[in-house]
């Protein structure tokens, strides 16, 4: 394994942990082995004191006594007034109560003539040559019971752990190094198969998907959003060529116009005013056009960086519908062009003016570029119970079903051949979703086949 792939981290970050609990648990069963017993010994001679004095106060006979003592393996003593009551019958195993020695008896002098209700006391017991732990007990003001437990040498029990530890020790080494392999197998090997496939799509390649057999689902989830990822970026280069294509196309055909009627125009002698005239006309709009598409441009732009803030004010739409209306006027007198807009009530909504209006001039925009031979385009303002709802009809061949979910992105046109546009460049579309989404507005299409399109956006009251 390389030291940098994800499989020996893993290794290694299962070693360390392992190396951690196996310290502690070598610190504890070795280091802290004698301290611990005693401890756990202590504790269980207080709940032995508790159940003596349980059986005092039932006044219960000796024969509890001396099951609780061999049970439990300790001596049980009770005193009273000085004179033994009772002592266990636990085999004599190092129980204090038979030796002579004052100086090992002197504890019940000291808990005897003491206030207290309970005492612990360790002594060496000269018996077995080991500490014994003796928990003394008040059961009442003139008997005391005194439960003792020889603490047995851990020193050779200490030397079998350490070398079972050491085992141990080897063997979870080795176990940890196999499953690291499996856990490498069945983590990184998806991983190292994703980030491969990843490389491929930087490369360009957006058709191959990745695939995963991996069972674990935040590896499954991520393959789900390469995948789609993937798919998204297709789309976009896709788009971005469409784009390049179509702004070649339309900056190609009126740079070469400009150029062949400028042309055109120095070479005609003076007398020829009238068609100097019309050629400088057909420059400027073509300049216009070129003016056009650069200021859509970067229109996308700045709503691409977000740098685009809305500034919302209250005004009224339908006198804003009337207002874009005039700037098709010269199509309705040389063209023959009909614009329905018969609506003349105030509608004051609360939005930003300038870039509604970006809105409304460019439906009807791809109105005027699509609409049927009778050259008629509609627009509509119904109310509904929440909302008003604005649109704009033309009465032209429609859009394919499968073109609708596409018919708002950059520069789409439903066919990629396209015309050069009447008036506009291509990109109003997309712009009109993105003025539209930052309102949070609902906005749509509905189109049949032969018989017109009508786009529309929802403004909530």
């Amino acid at each position: 394994m390389k030291t940098n792939s994800l499989a020996f981290k893993i290794w290694v970050y299962l070693a360390l942990f392992l190396t951690i609990i196996l310290f502690f648990i070598w610190v504890l069963q070795i280091l802290f082995l004698n301290a611990y017993y005693e401890w756990v010994t202590k504790n269980s001679m207080k709940d032995i004191g508790n159940y003596v004095l349980e059986l005092y106060n039932k006044d219960s006979s000796d024969v509890y006594y001396n099951a609780l003592s061999y049970d439990n393996n300790v001596c049980i003593e009770i005193v009273t007034n000085g004179n033994i009551e009772y002592t266990s019958e636990a085999m004599n195993r190092g129980c204090l109560y038979y030796t002579s020695d004052e100086n090992i008896l002197d504890y019940k002098t000291q808990f005897t003539s003491s206030n207290k209700q309970t005492a612990t006391y360790t002594i060496n017991n000269p018996q077995l040559n080991n500490k014994t732990i003796i928990y003394a007990l008040k059961i009442n003001e003139n008997t005391n019971a005194y439960i003792n437990a020889s603490l047995e040498p851990m020193d050779r029990s200490i030397i079998i752990l350490k070398q079972e530890l050491i085992y141990v020790t080897i063997i979870v080494y080795i176990a940890s190094f196999v499953v690291a392999l499996y856990i490498s197998r069945n983590i990184s090997k998806p991983i190292i198969d994703m980030s491969a496939g990843a490389k491929k799509i930087a490369e360009g390649n957006y058709d191959t998907p990745i695939f995963t057999d991996s069972n674990i689902e935040e590896i499954e989830k991520l393959a789900e959003a390469l995948n789609l990822a993937r798919v998204e970026m297709g789309k976009t280069d896709e788009l971005r060529r469409d784009l390049m294509a179509n702004v070649s196309h339309d900056l190609k055909t009126p740079l070469t116009m400009i150029r062949a009627y400028a042309e055109m125009t120095r070479d005609l002698d003076n007398e020829s005013l009238e068609k100097k005239k019309e050629n400088l006309n057909i420059i400027i709009e073509e300049a216009d056009r070129l003016n056009a598409l650069v200021n859509d441009l970067l229109e996308l732009s700045k709503n691409e960086e977000r740098k685009n803030i809305l500034h919302k004010t209250q005004y009224d739409l339908t006198t804003q519908i009337n207002t874009v209306l005039k700037r098709f006027q010269l199509l309705v007198e040389t063209e023959n062009y009909k614009f329905i807009f018969r609506r003349s009530k105030p509608l004051i909504i609360e939005a930003d003016e300038k870039k509604i209006e970006q809105v409304i001039y460019n439906l009807l925009n791809n109105a005027v570029n699509y609409t049927g031979k009778d050259k008629k385009v509609i627009i509509e303002i119904k109310e509904n119970k929440t909302f008003y709802r604005v649109s704009i009809k033309d009465t032209g061949k429609g859009i394919d079903p499968e073109e609708i979910d596409v018919i708002w992105d950059k520069y789409y046109k439903n066919e990629k051949n396209h015309q050069r546009n009447k008036i506009g460049t291509g990109l109003g579309l997309s712009i009109c979703k993105t003025i539209l989404m930052k309102h949070n507005w609902n906005y749509g299409v509905e189109s049949k086949k032969g018989k017109g399109t009508k786009f529309y956006f929802d403004i909530a009251k």
